[in-house]
């Protein structure tokens, strides 16, 4: 038997869905062990490493591994969970972003971070995810943890400028990629809040005016197993003087990075 497989996770679909499925199409029993190593968000997409039987045994030795991805950075916008998948704040006081400014944050995120974990994530605080204190309105009683990453490579491909309205018909497009969700412990709060969020997402758009424009950033990151890019697109933006947060995540490879200079390789990779 193969000792892993590797996945691509469509937007929408959990690790466990992806995984579960792959598992009926290639006619794996169910009491042959299968696990992911290293998740990814309902919005992320990319590769999923899925371990297989008694290769299950070594989960810890792949998630470790390096990750790429190729992530679109919207700035102007920031929300509660750092992703389209949140209670959006509008922001009146938009500091304009350019190429230039971009870069640069680019280049000041490179090195070693110490980043919070999102707050709609499933970091264990006291016993329970960090998602459901995050739901019960009681982040105020917890010290929200960190975790310390190094950024390898981050390089941007290109801008584009989206109107009010591609913005908000892209975001509820994503947020109604994702089947309903009625199992509360996986939803994040009800169905990932959903009503709320579709809300506040209408009232952005009620309040900010049709001729706003907005930078959406597409870059590539190669980091440390455990870097939230939700976090890091957050950070990006306080780095360029803007608010921002993750409007696509892609991973794109997984594997041991190596520098050689300006150029870097993976090996083994995924």
């Amino acid at each position: 038997m193969q000792r892993y497989v590797v996945l691509d996770k469509k937007v929408g679909e959990t690790p466990l869905s992806c995984m579960e499925a792959w598992r009926e199409q290639a006619g794996i029993a169910k009491d042959v062990p299968l696990t992911y190593a290293g998740r990814l968000d309902p919005l992320a997409s990319g590769t999923l490493l899925v371990l297989i039987g008694e290769e299950c045994k070594r989960k810890a030795y792949y998630q470790a591994l390096d990750k790429t991805y190729d992530i679109a950075i919207l700035f102007g916008l920031s929300s509660d969970s750092g992703d389209v998948l949140g209670l959006i704040e509008n922001n009146t006081e938009r500091i304009p972003v350019n190429r230039y400014t971009i870069n640069q944050g680019l280049r000041s995120c490179l090195g070693v971070h110490t980043l919070p974990y999102p707050a709609f994530s499933s970091k264990p605080v006291n016993g329970k995810p960090l998602h459901t204190w995050a739901a019960e309105g009681r982040l105020n009683e917890i010290t929200i943890p960190t975790t310390t990453t190094t950024i390898y490579r981050a390089a941007l491909q290109h801008t584009e400028t989206l109107t009010r309205d591609v913005v908000y018909e892209q975001a509820l497009q994503k947020i109604e990629s994702i089947p309903p969700v009625t199992e509360l412990r996986k939803a994040l709060g009800n169905d990932f809040r959903r009503p709320d969020v579709r809300q506040r997402w209408q009232a952005w758009r009620d309040q900010t005016s049709p001729d706003s424009t907005f930078t959406l950033a597409h870059g590539r990151v190669t980091c440390s197993s455990g870097t939230y890019m939700r976090s890091l697109a957050e950070h990006i933006g306080r780095l360029c003087d803007s608010s921002a947060l993750a409007f696509s995540i892609r991973r794109t490879k997984l594997g041991r990075y190596h520098s050689l200079g300006p150029m870097g390789f993976y090996w083994p990779s995924f």
